[in-house]
């Protein structure tokens, strides 16, 4: 191999090393901002996560509670002691119990009636509302969270 004396005589006095002093500070304040971009962007993607969670459950719950409105309307359509109750068009509340599943719902439920072939066929849909937060006023700037499932069934009476 050939040697080069000007490489040895500038490294011998040192110019080589002054030159390169301060790079490494360059290369760790690079690694640190890209660490805190990543963590960051963690932070980021678990909040996402968190928000997920909390539409999915209150989705669910919406969900429930509006099969819970038309297994009521049906109760009362058809009750266990015989004969057909009232459907008359009219869309009313149907009040939820009062426990922690239906905490934050309103169900309000309209059933139909149509007779064709002279069977009666009974449509009942149940439309439920769950919310969290402060929902009053423009839920765009605040902090609500609402969700609306709605569920129609289907019936014949004799």
């Amino acid at each position: 191999m050939f040697h080069n004396p000007l490489n040895k005589a500038l490294s011998a006095s040192g110019l080589i090393a002054r030159r390169q002093r301060g790079s490494a500070l360059v290369i760790a304040i690079f690694v640190l901002i890209v660490m805190f971009l990543l963590a960051g962007t963690l932070i980021r993607m678990l909040e996402d996560s968190d928000d997920a969670v909390n539409l999915e459950v209150w989705g669910a719950r919406a969900l429930f509670a509006a099969n819970s409105g038309a297994d009521a309307e049906l109760a009362s359509l058809f009750p266990v002691a015989g004969g057909v109750g009232v459907c008359n068009s009219v869309r009313h509340d149907w009040i939820a119990p009062s426990t922690v599943g239906f905490h934050g719902c309103s169900v309000s439920v309209i059933c139909t009636p149509t007779v064709a072939n002279g069977v009666t066929q009974y449509s009942i849909l149940s439309y439920a509302v769950c919310e969290t937060g402060n929902c009053s006023g423009d839920a765009a700037t605040t902090d609500c969270l609402r969700v609306n499932r709605q569920v129609e069934v289907e019936a014949r009476g004799d």
